[in-house]
């Protein structure tokens, strides 16, 4: 058997892998596969992890081999075990795999699925990007005014040394810089930490989730990707963005998570087209009838707009929401429409190393800059890209402050948004219910 990970953020295949298959005597697995993330090839899940029936661990291989693998060890099954594709990319690899021979399967939650010795509230999306970070942080403000001791444990981003990367615990800045955090790792835990929450990540999931239970009075399950949660939730609520209207049924495996949910929010309807807004919840309604739907926004606000007005910007971006979550542009490029900007800078003619070679992948990019830094050499390839381009101004709609990794020479504006529901029910509505359920 090989597991096949097609996607930026990684270790679904690690996570089905532990909970399925590293102490099942009827399956072997012989190798996973990856793709798009730099350096991740030609490693090893390390046999600390893999357990005694894998004493040399197991290797990670480019995923342009694997049909050739499926020959090379004799496959007679490859797992897709990750997420945020669109249908025709699945069926794609699934006839890949079966032009091979081999079974192509997809792993569902009653396989995969820990179940936690406190509540759970799990907090997903049906695509990258459609707002489920700011839905986590609105949801943590909310359990924090009821005095709830809350811990966030993240879907996992393990880059680096995975041996040390088994159970990681996050509470301060120095966290960061000690775990060697990449910039995708750190817009996720810096608003978190920034409010005093404990968020813990890994590679280790069972483990993750007993220490988290310690010092928990409640975990919220911070999804990645449109990938649906590694625990049992108690309160699934689901983000979809009408700004890629028919996404919502259209991507895997976002869909199942829609048809899951107890809560959907339809999110940014202050900049979607109204017809959009409508199609999506018209899906929605469709395919699941039974769940609460919440409008929400996510206005945006910089600390000195007149800065902006009337200047050359260069639009920095959330990296996995305009590269594989498939949208052309993101905070950064529409706080500096809306503030007026002269001109939004193209940064392609100006991108080095791999920040190029995103471009030349990902070509449905707008004349933003994605904020790619998955290791030391891609955040000096940023510095470099962001440095050469000839702008006034940098707006960066990324929830970090990247000066903080980067020696940028040009001033920086942050753009900054959260979630804000419209109407009733709303989020605190539906977290008091649930709390009162609980026996909070």
């Amino acid at each position: 058997m090989l597991l096949d990970a097609t996607s930026p953020k990684r270790a679904r295949e690690f996570h089905n892998f532990n909970v399925h298959f590293r102490n099942n005597d009827l399956y072997e697995v012989v190798a996973f596969t990856a793709a798009q993330i730099p350096n991740i090839t030609g490693r090893k899940y390390p046999p600390e992890l893999a357990g005694p029936n894998y004493p040399n661990g197991i290797p990670i291989y480019p995923e342009e081999q694997l049909p050739e693998l499926v020959k090379k060890f004799d496959v007679e099954q490859v797992i897709l075990a990750y997420s945020d594709l669109v249908y025709e990319d699945v069926m794609h690899k699934a006839s890949m795999v079966l032009a091979t021979g081999a079974d192509f399967r997809l792993m569902g939650p009653k396989s995969t699925m820990l179940e936690s010795k406190v509540p759970i509230i799990a907090i997903c999306a049906v695509r990258t990007g459609s707002g489920k970070s700011p839905t986590t942080r609105r949801v943590v403000d909310l359990l924090k005014e009821k005095g709830i001791k809350v811990v966030v444990i993240r879907h996992p981003m393990p880059y680096g040394d995975l041996r040390k990367q088994v159970c990681q615990r996050f509470a301060s800045y120095e966290d960061l810089d000690r775990y060697e955090c990449t910039i995708e790792e750190r817009e996720e835990y810096e608003p978190l930490i920034d409010r005093g929450v404990v968020v813990y990540a890994g590679v280790d999931y069972e483990k993750i989730l007993r220490e988290a239970e310690k010092e928990a009075d409640l975990i919220i399950w911070d999804g990645g990707n449109n990938d649906f949660p590694f625990y049992k939730p108690d309160l699934f609520i689901v983000v979809a963005d009408p700004h890629r209207a028919g996404q919502e049924v259209g991507a895997y495996p976002g869909e199942a998570n829609a048809r899951m949910a107890d809560v959907l929010i339809i999110n940014k309807v202050e900049t979607a087209p109204p017809e959009n807004i409508e199609k999506v919840r018209r899906n929605l309604e469709k395919i699941n009838p039974n769940a609460i739907i919440i409008d929400a926004a996510m206005p945006l606000f910089v600390d000195n707009p007149e800065m902006i007005r009337g200047k050359r910007v260069l639009a920095v971006e959330d990296g996995p929401t305009v590269t594989h979550g498939h949208m052309p542009f993101g905070a950064g490029y529409l706080a500096a429409r809306k503030f007026g900007a002269k001109e939004i800078i193209d940064p392609r003619p100006y991108a080095v190393g791999s920040i190029k070679e995103v471009y030349e992948e990902y070509t449905h990019l707008g004349p933003v800059l994605p904020a790619m830094g998955y290791g030391k050499e891609q955040i000096k390839e940023l510095e470099e890209t962001i440095k050469r381009t000839e702008c006034d101004i940098v707006v960066t709609g990324t929830p970090i402050d990247i000066r903080r990794l980067i020696d940028v020479d040009k001033p920086v504006l942050r753009v900054r948004y959260e979630l804000q529901e419209i109407g009733k029910p709303d989020l605190r509505d539906i977290i008091e219910k649930f709390l009162k359920e609980k026996g909070f």
